[in-house]
């Protein structure tokens, strides 16, 4: 799904990251970590060819990054940040609708059957549909997060990307949206997830991509991650690992 080789990103004149070999298979879970200004958003930015690459080569589907047209870029990749689309007066359908605008030429956009089914079904899939004819900025947090994952959803794209979409959620909310990103990777569609919480990433990746010191400091199973101690010194902080009644690992500071 994903290929990339001696990957490098800048801003402005410095280096973020460079040095990047990794790939990721169509169905993967990964969790993006590492500490505040590292450059996990830039690396999903590249991913979703809006931010260029300073060396090395990044591929998609076998294509180079930057040889996909914009309508094949949105058809491939759902990129799903919150500040990036002025929304908050619009109907949660007409929202999630203008994820297939991919689907549509700019002078021929209408609603075929088809885009209705898709826009319903993605509605569904993150219980939604209630919803549908409420404005955009009368819900909460956790219902506006949903929302952008329909739109994701309505794309049809095979490869999501998220920034950090449980922040500022309670618990229970930021729960059930794992859980579904993880159906939906179980079911075929390659994630890619920036998250802060180690623990919801240990939880629900498949794998953990550590970047720290301007490269990937590891890329591995949430088991040997926190084996092999990649989380201490990416963070700089001792961390202590214990599994929790149902077998789950979790992280803490140690005392």
């Amino acid at each position: 799904m994903i290929a990339a080789s001696q990957l490098a990103l800048r801003i402005a004149n410095r280096v973020l990251l460079e040095n990047m070999n990794f790939s990721v298979t169509s169905g993967e879970f990964i969790a993006v970590l590492g500490p505040n200004g590292v450059g996990k958003t830039t690396f999903l930015r590249a991913i979703a060819g809006m931010h260029d690459i300073a060396g090395g080569s990044l591929s998609i589907e076998g294509r180079a990054i930057g040889s996909l047209t914009i309508s094949e870029r949105a058809r491939t990749i759902a990129f799903m940040v919150s500040d990036d689309a002025p929304v908050d007066a619009m109907p949660v359908r007409a929202a999630v609708a203008s994820g297939r605008y991919a689907y549509h030429r700019w002078w021929e956009w209408r609603e075929t059957e088809k885009d209705a089914t898709v826009i319903a079904q993605a509605l569904a899939d993150v219980h939604m549909s209630e919803f549908s004819a409420r404005r955009f900025d009368t819900l909460s947090s956790g219902e506006r997060q949903r929302v952008w994952l329909a739109l994701g959803l309505a794309q049809e794209a095979p490869l999501l990307l998220l920034d950090e979409p449980t922040s500022h959620l309670d618990v229970r909310v930021a729960h059930e949206i794992l859980q579904l990103l993880r159906q939906l990777a179980h079911s075929g569609k390659t994630v890619i997830c920036v998250l802060h919480d180690m623990n919801e990433a240990l939880e629900f990746a498949d794998r953990l991509m550590i970047l720290s010191d301007r490269s990937i400091l590891a890329f591995d199973t949430p088991a040997a991650i926190v084996q092999n101690g990649v989380l201490d010194r990416a963070y700089g902080i001792k961390l202590e690992a214990v599994r929790s009644a149902t077998g789950a690992l979790r992280v803490f500071p140690s005392c």
